[in-house]
Formats: structure tokens, C-alpha cells, sequence
């Protein structure tokens, strides 16, 4: 690196636009113009073509699925969830995108969709379905959502963060504020910071698209009855695991009342189509085995959420017992120690998460940041070099290289980290860090 003399302003800007002309080399770049919305065939405006939508899938996806612990090992449940996702999508307004559908580990209550069609049912949404018309109704509800392309308009309004349209700002949240302060404290992203929170009208939008879709696949209007009535009861029972759902998928009564109007008129000769409940409980029947483990996970997050560790330990605790090579159940008790500052057990827990799930990110993550803290700076940079293998494009690992390397006194390779890390985040502690010790290092 060339010394120069930049003020941090400076510094910051150039970093900024180098992480923009980055970006717009992967096709992630707005552009003036209408477009025909696919579903209403009216002209809209949309400054984000589809392939810039199928680029943003691609890169924040990944990041999602990891912040919620990966996608499940069980394949025969994920070929499940594909085959219903695909079949529906075969019947949608945009049937050319290129769909992708998984169960994630995640034991909260929710199902989400990137813009490019990557869509994803949490474990715990799919214990609370009744059977395979619900989940069909939950699946068609989430393509609804990919079909009208309301991240695109939202993208188009400014309304959407820009960590989905560049990257270039660091972002920590969560379902709750709490959750989102413990992802700040272990330098995560939390939970839900890739989702787009719609609006109420794209919820009525959404709703009436899905259950056009799932009938038009065959399925009982009543099974999105039955999902409109789950939901219902969720929100107004104030249901601790279902925060994050609500939070991006506003929920009132009308959604229900609608769902019965419709299913009596609209939808009303679909009510004698099969709702398919055995085949739905036979085909996630070993997940259903596991739901004394989600359970406790769910006590768990909740305890965490509200800064009760030793009881959060406690559920975590229980949950291993039930099933000590559950990666989720060995992250969740490693982020709880590392909260705890029991660095040491928050390693041990880490190590045996990865080892359950070799190719999942969060593990390597958790496990760098132990070893931060234990002052293990040659492991640290190990995880995290791992860690950004894993799951590519993410600022968070460049910090941390950056750091550990900076623990091992290399600094023109932890300057190069941080340099790294500062094209693509501007603002926050990492970032303030990373300047100033290009500042005492004399790069600036």
C-alpha cells in the first residue's frame, strides 16, 4: 500500500465507491425504467431488472441460510419441500425463474423469499402445519411475493436496506432488539437482516396469488384457510418464536376473514380437492420426532432474547440431551457461552458443531471469535479464512482475518484485511477500528 494523506472522510469515500464499482462488475446496479408488472400486466415503476434480482439472491441468500443455521441434512425432507415448491411454481406468473426450496434448521416460526426465487420454511413453521396443503398454501403464499416482485419495488422506492442492494453499509438486527444486541456483542449478522418487510398491501397481494397458485396445483383452498387461521391465532397470542414472521409479514384478522370469503366463493368448488394430511405427516415424520428439541431450542432463543443466559443454558443444555449432534443445539449453547464469556466451553461447542455440519459458516464464525478472545489468533485466522471459503462475499471474516492477524503482529497483511473490509463497510466499531490503524500504521 501507498502512503498518502487522506482525511477519514476521504479514506472512507473512495473505500465506499471501490466497493460500489466492485458490485456493479457482479450486475447489482439500479437502472431508470418501467416495467410490465408480470402479475397485473400494467406498466410499474421498477429500476431493478430481474437478473439484478436473480444477483441479489445469489449473494444474500447464502448469508440467510446460514444465519439460520444452515439447510437441514435431511435430504428426504428437503426433495419433499422442493417437489411441493416446484410443482406450485410450474403455475405462477414467472414460471422461468430459476426456484430453489429448503427447510431450514432454525427452530423460529417463518418462511421467506429472495427476489431470484431462493425460498426457505424454518423447522419451526413446518411443525405448526397440519398437512401438505398449508405448506402449500405457505409456499405459494412466498412465490406470490417473488411474482409480483415486491423486493423489486420496494428497491425501486428506496425502501429497501441498502445491504440488499450493495453491501456497502454494516447491518446488524434481529426479531428482536435484544437477539440483534447479542449478534452485535459476538460480531454476527443477526437473524433476518436479508428479509424484506412488506407492506400490508403486498401481504393481500401475496395471499390472493398463493391461493390461486395452490388450487391451480390441485390443492383444497382450505388449506390456505387453515394457514390464514394458524397465523391468526400465532399473532394475536403474542407468540414469542413467531416475532420475526409478524416483523416482515404483517399479520391482522382481514388475511383470515379474506381467506373464508374467498374459499366460499371465489375458491369454492376447490374445497373437496385432497389437503393430503397423512402424506404430509408421514413425509416429515422425522422432523416431527425432533419437536421436543425444537421446542427447547425455541425456550432457549427466547431466554437469550431476553438476557436470562443461565436459563437459555438450561434449555440448550436439554436439547443436547435429546440430541447431542444437532448443529443448531451446539451453535445455539456456543453463542450462549460466548455471551456468558465462557470463551473456552463456547469453543468446545463450536468445534463439535462443526464437526456435525463441516460445510455450514456460522460454526467457523463462533469459533474464530472464541478463539479472538482466547487470544488464539493463529486458530482465529484459520476459522475465519474458513469461514469466508464457506460463504463468500461476506465483510464480516475480512475484519476478523484482519484482526487476528493484527494479534500476531502482521501488519501490512492485517492492514490489507481491513482495507478489504473498509471497500465494503464504512460505519460502526469494526469499521472506526480498521481506519485507525491504517492511521497509526501510516497508510493514510
Amino acid at each position: 500500500m501507498e502512503k498518502s494523506e487522506l482525511s477519514r472522510r476521504q479514506f472512507l469515500k473512495q473505500g465506499a465507491f471501490a466497493g460500489a464499482t466492485l458490485f456493479a462488475g457482479t450486475g447489482l446496479v439500479l437502472a431508470n425504467g418501467c416495467a410490465v408488472n408480470p402479475v397485473t400486466g400494467t406498466n410499474q415503476l421498477m429500476m431493478v431488472s430481474e437478473q439484478t434480482e436473480i444477483n441479489i439472491d445469489r449473494q444474500q441468500a447464502p448469508q440467510q441460510f446460514s444465519s439460520d443455521y444452515g439447510v437441514v441434512q435431511d435430504s428426504s425432507l428437503n426433495a419433499y419441500i422442493s417437489e411441493i415448491g416446484r410443482v406450485i411454481a410450474l403455475r405462477t406468473h414467472r414460471p422461468s425463474v430459476p426456484y430453489s426450496f429448503r427447510c431450514v434448521n432454525a427452530t423460529y416460526i417463518n418462511a421467506y423469499a429472495f427476489p431470484g426465487g431462493s425460498i426457505a420454511v424454518t423447522r419451526g413453521i413446518l411443525l405448526k402445519l397440519d398437512n401438505e396443503a398449508e405448506l402449500a398454501a405457505l409456499l405459494g403464499h412466498e412465490l406470490g411475493h417473488v411474482n409480483a416482485r415486491h423486493s423489486a419495488q420496494q428497491m425501486s422506492k428506496g425502501t429497501i436496506s441498502s445491504v440488499l442492494v450493495g453491501g456497502l453499509a454494516a447491518v446488524i438486527g434481529s426479531r428482536n432488539n435484544q437477539l440483534g444486541q447479542l449478534a452485535q456483542q459476538i460480531g454476527m449478522v443477526g437473524q433476518g437482516v436479508f428479509l424484506a418487510r412488506y407492506s400490508r398491501d403486498n401481504e393481500r397481494e401475496a395471499d390472493a396469488l398463493g391461493n390461486q397458485y395452490m388450487v391451480n396445483a390441485g390443492y383444497s383452498t382450505n388449506g390456505f384457510v387453515g394457514l390464514m387461521e394458524l397465523l391468526n391465532t400465532m399473532n394475536n397470542g403474542h407468540n414469542a418464536s413467531a416475532e420475526m414472521l409478524f416483523a416482515t409479514h404483517p399479520m391482522g384478522s382481514e388475511r383470515y376473514q379474506t381467506a373464508i370469503q374467498m374459499a366460499q366463493t371465489t375458491y369454492s368448488q376447490s374445497r373437496y380437492l385432497p389437503l393430503n394430511k397423512e402424506r404430509y405427516m408421514d413425509r416429515t415424520a422425522s422432523l416431527r420426532a425432533r419437536q421436543s428439541l425444537v421446542g427447547a431450542l425455541q425456550n432457549g432463543e427466547t431466554a437469550l432474547g431476553n438476557n436470562k443466559y443461565d436459563e437459555a443454558q438450561g434449555s440448550f443444555k436439554t436439547a443436547l440431551k435429546i440430541d447431542p449432534a444437532d448443529y443448531t443445539a451446539q451453535i445455539m449453547m456456543a453463542k450462549c457461552m460466548l455471551v456468558k464469556k465462557d470463551y473456552t466451553s463456547a469453543l468446545k461447542y463450536a468445534k463439535e458443531g462443526a464437526a456435525i455440519y463441516p460445510s455450514e459458516a456460522q460454526a467457523q464464525h463462533v469459533a474464530g471469535f472464541a478463539c479472538i478472545n482466547l487470544k488464539q489468533y493463529e486458530s482465529a485466522l484459520g476459522y475465519f479464512s474458513r469461514y469466508e471459503q464457506l460463504l463468500p462475499g461476506t465483510p464480516v471474516p475480512l475484519f476478523f482475518k484482519g484482526y487476528a492477524l493484527e494479534g500476531m503482529d502482521r501488519k501490512s497483511e492485517s492492514a490489507a484485511q481491513y482495507q478489504k473490509y473498509l471497500k465494503q463497510v464504512q460505519e460502526g466499531d469494526y469499521a472506526q477500528h480498521a481506519y485507525k490503524r491504517h492511521q497509526e500504521w501510516g497508510y493514510i
